[in-house]
C-alpha cells in the first residue's frame, strides 16, 4: 500500500481544509487540484475511511478481500462508540466461523489503536496460546502497515504476546497489547480495552462447574482489576452453557452489559438485525440450508448452544426436550390459529413487596380441537409497583378473558394491584373498551407435582405448543425436578396451563365475550 513524505504546514492545512468537507464537496475539490494534489487527497481519503471503523480499515489494507457483513457492522458500532470516549461493557454471541473474532480480536484493536495510540489494549482467551495468535496477528499489521496506519511499534518490545507502540508526538505515554490466558496472572499490567474472546476452550470446559467458577473468579479479581479509569470490555464468546461466563454476567448484572446477541438463524421478532424469524445471519456464506445440514449434523443441544447462542440444560425428571421441541409452532402460523381461551398467569414474589424479585408472568391460549399454545414469557424482575401494570398490559395486548394469580403470599393484595392497575390503565385509555378479564386465584404453593405432572402429560402427548421459543422458561421446565422449588416462570405457565385445561373452566370461553375480544382473531 502506498506511504506518501510527511505533509508540509500548507498540506497540512489543505488536508484539514479536505477533511472538514462533506463528500460531495470534497470530489468537487479534487477534480479542480493539480495531479500532484490530488494522490495527496487520495491518500487522504483512504484514511478516512480507514478510520472510519474497523471494517473501513480492513477493505482499505486488504483491497477488499476482507469479507463485509451486517453482523460483522454490529461489531464496528461497538468499537466506534468505544473510541470515541464512551465507557462500555460489550457482550457479543455469535456462532462459529461467522468473523466474530477476526473482527473483535484483530481489526478492531488494531483499529483501536490507531485512533488511540497511547491507550492499552488486553486480550485474554481461553489459552495463552490463541491470545498470543491474536497479539502476532495485530502486531505484524503494524509492521507491514506501519506508514499506512500512522502508528509504529517500539523496537524495544514487540513481543507478540506484549508489544508497545512509539510515543506520539508531544507525549511521554506509550500504547500497546498484552495477551494473557483466562486464569492467568496479570500482574503490572492494565488497559483502557479489555477483551475476553472465548474465555471455555469447547463443551466439555464449560460443562466443569469448577471450570465455571474458576473463570468467573478470574474476571472478577483479576482481569475486571486491572481496568484504567474509563476503560471499556468487549466480552466475545459462543455460548457453550447457560451458567458460563456470559450467563453468569446476566445472572449477576445484566445491567451493565450491552447485548450484540446474533444467532445463525433469527429467532425472534426483535432481531438486532431486523431479520425475518428463520433468516441466516451470513447468508452469502452459510445459507439456511447450509445450516439445516449444520443442524441436522449436530443435534438440538449443540445446535443451540453453539449457533443459537441459547445453551439448552441438561433434562431433569419430568419434562423431556423433545416434547417442546418437536411441537414447536412458527410465531408467523399463530394468526391462522383460532383460540377459544386466553389467559395471563403470574407468579409473585408477594403481593406487597416492592422489592425488584423475579416475577413470573405467562401467557397462553386454548383452541376448540383442545390443544394448548403458550404465547408469551414475559417474566422479569419487578417490584409490586410494576408487575401489576406488566400483567394487565399483556393481558390488553393478548385480549385475554382471565388473569391467574396466586393467592398464598398476599394473595389478596395480588388481586387488588391487578384491579388497581387496569383501574389506572383505563383512565389513560390503554384499555381500549376491552372489559377486565376475571382474576382467578389459586392456591399453588403446595402440591407443586400434582399440579405439574398433568401439563407434563400434556406435553408429552404433543398438545401443548410453544409460539416460538422461550430459552429461560423451557430451561426451567426440563431441569425440574420434583422436590426442587418450584421456579417463577414454570410455575405461571403451569398457572395459565392448568387453568385452561379445567373441565370446570372449559365453558368460560365457549359462548361470545361482550367486547368481543376473541372475535377476529385469524
Amino acid at each position: 500500500m502506498p506511504t506518501l513524505a510527511e505533509p508540509s504546514a500548507r498540506e497540512q492545512r489543505l488536508i484539514a481544509h479536505y477533511r472538514s468537507l462533506s463528500f460531495r464537496d470534497r470530489r468537487r475539490y479534487a477534480r479542480k487540484a493539480s495531479p500532484e494534489v490530488r494522490a495527496r487527497l487520495a491518500f487522504e481519503e483512504q484514511q478516512i475511511a480507514m478510520d472510519r471503523s474497523p471494517g473501513g480499515l480492513a477493505a482499505i489494507l486488504t483491497e477488499g478481500r476482507e469479507l463485509q457483513a451486517p453482523h460483522l457492522r454490529m461489531i464496528d458500532q461497538a468499537f466506534q462508540r468505544i473510541a470515541n470516549g464512551e465507557q462500555l461493557q460489550v457482550m457479543l454471541t455469535c456462532p462459529p466461523r461467522h468473523g466474530k473474532s477476526q473482527r473483535a480480536s484483530r481489526w478492531g484493536p488494531l483499529w483501536y489503536l490507531r485512533r488511540n495510540p497511547t491507550h492499552r489494549v488486553m486480550i485474554a482467551s481461553y489459552g495463552a496460546e490463541l491470545a498470543d495468535d491474536h497479539g502476532r496477528w495485530v502486531r505484524d499489521q503494524l509492521k507491514e502497515y506501519s506508514g499506512a496506519l500512522g502508528i509504529r511499534l517500539n523496537p524495544a518490545s514487540h513481543a507478540a504476546n506484549r508489544f508497545d507502540l512509539e510515543q506520539p508526538r508531544g507525549s511521554s505515554v506509550r500504547g500497546g497489547m498484552v495477551t494473557a490466558g483466562v486464569g492467568g496472572g496479570l500482574t503490572g499490567k492494565g488497559f483502557n480495552l479489555g477483551i475476553i474472546d472465548d474465555p471455555f476452550k469447547g463443551n466439555d470446559d464449560s460443562g466443569s462447574p469448577a471450570q465455571r467458577d474458576r473463570v468467573y473468579d478470574w474476571y472478577r479479581s483479576v482481569f475486571y482489576t486491572r481496568r484504567a479509569p474509563g476503560a471499556s470490555i468487549i466480552l466475545i464468546n459462543t455460548r457453550w452453557h447457560e451458567d458460563d461466563l456470559s450467563g453468569r454476567l446476566l445472572q449477576n448484572e445484566p445491567h451493565r452489559w450491552i447485548q450484540i446477541d446474533l444467532p445463525a438463524i433469527a429467532d425472534s421478532p426483535n432481531d438486532p438485525l431486523g431479520r425475518q424469524i428463520g433468516q441466516a445471519l451470513w447468508p452469502s456464506q452459510y445459507d439456511e440450508a447450509d445450516l439445516a445440514d449444520t443442524r441436522e449434523t449436530l443435534g438440538e443441544r449443540i445446535w443451540y448452544a453453539m449457533y443459537q447462542q441459547k445453551p439448552r440444560p441438561l433434562e431433569g425428571g419430568v419434562w423431556k426436550w423433545a416434547w417442546i421441541t418437536s411441537n414447536r409452532l412458527d410465531p408467523k402460523a399463530w394468526p391462522g390459529k383460532n383460540p377459544t381461551r386466553v389467559v395471563v398467569a403470574v407468579d409473585h414474589a408477594g403481593g406487597d413487596s416492592l422489592r425488584n424479585d423475579e416475577v413470573g408472568l405467562c401467557c397462553a391460549a386454548r383452541d376448540g380441537d383442545g390443544h394448548y399454545y403458550v404465547l408469551d414469557d414475559r417474566s422479569r424482575t419487578m417490584g409490586a409497583d410494576t408487575w401489576g401494570t406488566a400483567v394487565c398490559l399483556l393481558a390488553i395486548e393478548r385480549q385475554a378473558d382471565a388473569i391467574i394469580v396466586e393467592n398464598n403470599f398476599g394473595g389478596d393484595m395480588a388481586r387488588q394491584i391487578v384491579t388497581q392497575a387496569w383501574n389506572d390503565l383505563e383512565r389513560e385509555g390503554e384499555t381500549k373498551g376491552m372489559l377486565m378479564p376475571a382474576v382467578i386465584e389459586v392456591h399453588a404453593k403446595q402440591g407443586k407435582r400434582l399440579r405439574a405432572e398433568p401439563i407434563a402429560q400434556l406435553y408429552s402427548r404433543g398438545l401443548v405448543h410453544h409460539v416460538g421459543e422461550f430459552v429461560e422458561l423451557e430451561g426451567q421446565m426440563v431441569t425440574w425436578i420434583p422436590g426442587m422449588d418450584s421456579p417463577d416462570r414454570m410455575d405461571a405457565a403451569v398457572h395459565a396451563l392448568t387453568e385452561l385445561a379445567n373441565p370446570a373452566a372449559a365453558a368460560t370461553g365457549s359462548t361470545p365475550y361482550t367486547d368481543r375480544r376473541l372475535s377476529g382473531r385469524r
